[in-house]
């Protein structure tokens, strides 16, 4: 498997890791059911909802 960081989708991310739903929730992103997930990274995503990077990195349990 490969490892999961800043720089995957959120797609492989939620593939990887069902549990990371709660987290992205708690950040107020509703990734689970967006089409922009397959193609997004984390990073993108965090930058996009105004997410600090490091903040979301460390609830996620991945590196960035």
């Amino acid at each position: 498997m490969t490892e999961i960081t800043a720089d995957s989708t959120i797609y492989d991310l939620l593939k990887a890791k069902p549990e990371a739903t709660e987290a992205l929730f708690k950040f107020g992103m509703g990734c689970v059911g967006c089409a922009i997930a397959r193609g997004e990274t984390i990073r993108e995503a965090a930058e996009a909802h105004g997410i600090p990077l490091a903040e979301l990195v460390a609830a996620l349990g991945i590196k960035e």
